[in-house]
């Protein structure tokens, strides 16, 4: 078991929460946080990227000039990868990127990752993470009390999507803010909006600020 300190939404301290040992003491797979990632970038591409062949080009039905007696190489047409505003050779066509990764393995990519960050200390809980309107001066002002106003990247864990804590956090460059799985199928369709944080951005983030509810929320879906 492992104890963290729970933080007001001003930065004082407010209470002490106790985290599972399996979500504390997770073991850092290199193997398997690799194979996530890399198909979490996979699966982000939409792959409609697509260039002409020689036989999709217009033009260059005429052979350019007579075969022989030019001096030059013999051409077919005007069209070949060769020429300008010719086709484009071994052209690349829409295509599927997605990669599949067992559930248990990304998984344990996302807890061990996660218990990486507890372990360095980079993980800060507050009681709640709620704005009343959407400032980003509010937003600003509360990594100040936690002392990350100068933070390079921060991950912030809501339990759910907040528009108002988004717009607050949305035009900060070094701020994602991500919600944290969904309990059941129903609350999962709901949040349409929701981004749940992915292995790639625990592991680029310095410091998490992770809302309470989101913490029992992990620890209820990922963490049994």
């Amino acid at each position: 078991m492992a104890e963290l300190e729970v933080r007001k939404l001003d930065g004082k301290k407010s209470t002490k929460v106790t985290i599972s040992e399996k979500l504390a003491t997770a073991p850092a797979k290199l193997v398997s946080t690799h194979r996530t990632v890399v198909a979490e970038e996979a699966n982000k591409r939409q792959g409609t990227q697509s260039a002409k062949t020689r036989s999709e080009v217009r033009g260059g039905g005429r052979k350019p000039y007579k075969q022989k007696k030019t001096g030059n190489a013999r051409q077919g047409s005007t069209r070949s990868p060769h020429y300008a505003h010719g086709s484009m050779a071994l052209a690349v066509k829409p295509r599927d990127y997605e990669k599949k990764v067992n559930r248990k393995e990304r998984r344990a990519a996302l807890v061990g990752a996660l218990s990486a960050h507890i372990e360095a200390g980079n993980v800060t809980v507050v009681d709640s993470i709620v704005f009343t309107e959407p400032k980003t001066k509010a937003a600003s002002d509360f990594l100040k009390s936690l002392e990350l106003g100068g933070a390079r990247r921060v991950l912030v864990i809501l339990a759910k999507y907040d528009p108002v804590t988004y717009k607050s956090f949305r035009n900060m460059p070094n701020v994602e803010v991500r919600t944290a799985p969904a309990a059941t199928a129903a609350e999962g369709e709901t949040a349409e909006k929701a981004a749940v944080f992915s292995t790639r951005d625990l592991l680029i983030s310095r410091h998490i600020v992770i809302a309470q509810d989101a913490l029992a929320r992990i620890e209820e879906v990922w963490a049994k």
